[in-house]
């Protein structure tokens, strides 16, 4: 038996949390966890011309 959650279930979930934390609050740790996901792209991304700057260097050598 799996409860699924549709959108009055998910409506209400929202309002009770707008309630408890407030939406400023709710806009901060959005902005927060943006800049966590948008920071590990970069992380991921860096790495990988990272690796393309050593073969560079590698190739020239």
């Amino acid at each position: 038996m799996g409860f699924r959650f549709g959108v009055p279930e998910l409506a209400i979930i929202l309002v009770i949390v707008i309630l408890l934390f407030g939406v400023g609050r709710i806009g901060k740790i959005a902005g927060e966890i943006g800049q966590g996901i948008r920071a590990f792209r970069e992380g991921l991304s860096g790495d990988k011309e990272k690796e393309k700057e050593e073969a560079k260097t590698k190739e020239e050598e």
